[in-house]
């Protein structure tokens, strides 16, 4: 349950299923209100909180937390969006519980605070913040207050990510499960830290629910993960091909190293017999096979022992690279498709979707993506539809990356550092995908899995990061993961 993402309505669901249970909505909100207080009191010791509320249920938990910290001897500055009489319901019941004074939402209930909740919007608003409430929290942040957004930060859209005037919270507690907005950005970088708290929502009704939305981590895929054993031999691990390219040399040779240090029992790449000297040369592990004509890339596609391909890093936009894709897709085994193998598709998708007879993950960075896809919307959408329409994986790369499968399934990664922003990690990365797909590992986890180890990798190298220290620092990360 801890890698569920959950949208709003799958959110709302879960709250009905959880009062159908017995658990009234009053309370369920006063459980919200109470777990956001205990953080607030366990993290600081202010003597003077502005609580920001808004008009719905967000505002509700906003009426609780000050109740709650009023009560615990706290100075407490209410501010109301809108009117008392206009809330309903829980909310209602929670602001007449508040026996302190409400104030309009306006900068002046800030004067004095030390810290500010902001219960005003959740997850589920769909327009711009309002001047009041934009005003306000504008002025929170010029007064460098911290703020403690309740689910998200007001004006973050749960669903996509989207930021309509939110501003940045210091910490962000929301209820049972994260909400996509909390991975993707512009809203991750607003969300600060992410708490994730128990309100008594139980995990049996992610039953009905049925998520397919999930967080990137290895307790996702771990169980799915290849692992070499007494009998393994070069074989049984797998024989992943890649396509060289010429004159850009350096890309497949980087993918070759991710594939190889991912664990693929053998790594083989076919080159131009122009290039073969400059691969020869630099590969020692990674054997390389010249091609001179069409008929030898066509001989080492089909050898038996072959189970994964990689085409696409430094392959070039051509027609060429177009027919050995085609070439590789016909054998039905799993092929990674990246960069010019992506972009040579260029108005060609239905061609490329005819040809797609088996696992395909393609790993288009933003450029390359609207290149080959006329969709539109928020990233998780487009990455989901793209992946319905071509009938394949889509690894639609960036600090958020989403893997998207055709069934609908997504899973959202977090754990990419800046660091990756350098010329050839994305090689790195098709080589590390390749890498599992050759062992055998399930496609969909098999992506998420070499993106997660992509960034661990990064992240474990630090600073000065380039994309030869990749495959050097995935030893590392497998040790931890898998000892």
């Amino acid at each position: 349950m801890s890698t569920t993402l959950l949208s709003t309505s799958q959110m709302s669901y879960a709250d009905e299923l959880t009062v159908a249970s017995g658990i009234s909505a009053i309370q369920l909100m006063e459980n919200a209100g109470k777990a956001v207080c205990k953080i607030i009191q366990h993290r600081w010791s202010p003597t003077k909180v502005a609580v920001l509320c808004g008009p719905g249920n967000n505002g509700g938990d906003g009426f609780v937390v000050a109740r709650l910290l009023s009560e615990a001897g706290i100075q407490v500055r209410l501010g109301l969006l809108g009117s008392q009489n206009d809330l309903k319901n829980e909310a209602l019941h929670h602001s007449k519980l508040w026996q302190g004074k409400i104030e309009a939402l306006t900068p002046e209930v800030l004067s004095g605070a030390e810290l500010v909740v902001d219960a005003i919007f959740g997850a589920g608003l769909n327009r711009p913040l309002g001047p009041e409430a934009s005003t306000t929290l504008i002025n929170a942040v010029r007064l460098k207050l911290p703020i403690v957004a309740i689910d998200v930060p007001s004006g973050v859209k749960g669903d996509t990510g989207e930021a309509l005037g939110a501003v940045s919270a210091k910490l962000t507690i929301t209820f049972f499960c994260k909400k996509p907005a909390h991975l993707l950005l512009p809203s991750r970088l607003l969300c600060g830290e992410v708490v994730v708290v128990d309100i008594g929502i139980q995990p049996d009704v992610l039953n009905d629910i049925k998520p397919d939305t999930y967080e990137n981590a290895p307790e996702l895929w771990l169980a799915k993960f290849p692992k070499p054993n007494e009998i393994s031999h070069k074989y049984t691990r797998g024989h992943a091909l890649l396509y060289g390219g010429y004159p850009m040399t350096g890309a497949s040779r980087l993918a070759a190293m991710g594939a190889a240090r991912a664990g693929a029992g053998l790594t083989s790449i076919m080159v131009p017999s122009a290039a073969f000297p400059i691969y020869a040369t630099a590969l020692t592990s990674v054997m390389v096979i010249p091609c001179q004509h069409h008929e030898d890339v066509e001989l080492a596609i089909n050898h038996p022992r072959i189970t994964a391909f990689l085409i696409g890093p430094g392959a070039g936009v051509n027609n060429d690279t177009i027919v050995t894709t085609l070439t590789m897709l016909h054998r039905g085994l799993p092929v990674v498709l990246d960069a010019d193998a992506i972009t040579a598709f260029h108005g060609k998708l239905d061609k490329l979707k005819k040809a797609i007879k088996g696992p395909c993950i393609m790993t288009p960075h933003e450029g390359e993506f609207s290149r080959v896809f006329d969709v539109q919307g928020d990233k998780l959408s487009r990455a989901r539809a793209a992946a319905k329409e071509s009938g394949a994986i889509i690894v639609l790369k960036g600090s958020d990356t989403i893997i998207a499968a055709p069934d609908g399934r997504a899973v959202i990664n977090s754990n990419g550092p800046a660091t990756l922003a350098t010329a050839g990690s994305g090689d790195v990365l098709g080589g590390m995908i390749l890498g599992l797909l050759a062992q055998g590992m399930e496609p969909f986890l098999a992506a998420a899995a070499g993106v997660w180890l992509h960034g661990a990798a990064a992240n474990e190298f630090g600073r000065g990061l380039i994309a030869e220290d990749l495959p050097q620092m995935l030893p590392k990360v497998l040790h931890k993961l898998l000892s």
